[in-house]
């Protein structure tokens, strides 16, 4: 198996074209094992050069609001009243620890994304 680090763009390239070639390998097999090693090699390589941030809380309710297909008035027994949600979402308002708790536990939001400190506001 003739392996090297990924130093270089090209490097990283060439290891990308690897991996899609491998993407049919078995597990277990010499291709499979070299598949392994390579997805592990990029994806070290991408968190160095490509680190990607965490949302904000609110991007982040947005979204699984979205994606589950929720309207605001389906916060309000995680958040509180409507006119509370609507300030959580726009902005004007931290998030509390419970509800941080109840958004992490009824739609799976990391707990690590919820208590990040909103911009522009002060920690409740």
């Amino acid at each position: 198996m003739d392996i090297k680090p990924i130093r270089t763009e090209d490097d990283y390239r060439a290891a990308l074209r690897d991996v899609e070639s491998l993407m049919s390998a078995e597990f277990g097999t010499p291709d499979g094992d070299r598949l392994d090693v390579l997805a592990t090699l990029v994806e070290a390589y991408e968190a160095r050069h490509f680190p990607m941030e965490l949302p904000s809380p609110i991007d982040a309710i947005k979204f699984s609001m979205e994606q589950k297909g929720l309207a605001p008035k389906d916060l309000e027994p995680l958040i509180g009243r409507l006119n509370r949600v609507y300030e959580i979402l726009n902005g004007k308002r931290p998030l509390t620890l419970p509800m941080i708790v109840r958004l992490n536990d009824a739609l799976g939001i990391p707990a690590e994304v919820l208590i990040r400190q909103q911009r522009g506001l002060e920690a409740a």
